[in-house]
């Protein structure tokens, strides 16, 4: 199993051999030709449903291979090792939200009566983080947000709620922003719209 693997098939694989059984399935199954989830079980001194799971999302992952045999008119599965190495390569990058070109022109600005509070950085010319209050009554929780510095000095200059509203690439200019720090600032301006700190127009 040497392909590039999606962030999810990666998370699963990792779960799987994080358990402590994990290394004395792999011995079993290079040392065996084939083995049943009962004989693994038995072997393994483990609940034969937990030796079934286990069996099932290797092979599901391309790992194992199963043949379906039968014993006096009775089905089960027998399990082979399919792959002798397994590399586990996430490539990050595809991670990256996907760009949309309309968002940089999207105009904005801060909700007016929010009550989230921006705390100013020590330099003054940018801004440390953002506290939200979430929730109602007695569930209200308070959230804070730490911002890199390019968050920062992009709110900053966010336009206030009763001023004119600035597109993003606009606010970026006067933040003086390179472009190539959009997906961060697209980022942050998502989190505060879905909660109602920032409009867009």
């Amino acid at each position: 199993m040497s392909a590039t693997m999606d962030f999810q098939t990666a998370a699963t694989l990792g779960g799987h051999l994080a358990k402590t059984y994990a290394k004395d399935f792999f011995e079993l199954l290079v040392t065996y030709k084939d083995i049943s989830a009962s004989e693994a079980a038995s072997r393994l001194n483990l609940h034969i449903q937990t030796a079934q799971d286990f069996l099932e999302a290797m092979t599901a992952l391309g790992i194992l291979k199963k043949v379906e045999v039968y014993e006096k008119k009775r089905p089960y599965f027998r399990y082979t090792l399919e792959k002798e190495k397994i590399r586990l390569e996430i490539d990050l990058t595809k991670l990256q939200r996907a760009k949309n070109s309309g968002v940089l022109s999207q105009r904005i600005r801060e909700r007016r009566n929010t009550g989230a509070r921006f705390s100013t950085a020590r330099s003054g010319l940018a801004i440390s983080s953002v506290i939200i209050w979430t929730g109602e009554g007695r569930d209200r929780q308070e959230r804070k947000i730490n911002l890199t510095t390019p968050q920062g000095k992009f709110l900053y200059h966010l336009p206030f709620p009763n001023a004119e509203p600035l597109s993003i690439e606009e606010i970026m200019r006067k933040a003086g922003l390179d472009e190539g720090l959009s997906p961060e600032i697209e980022d942050i301006v998502g989190v505060l719209e879905d909660l109602g700190v920032i409009e867009g127009m």
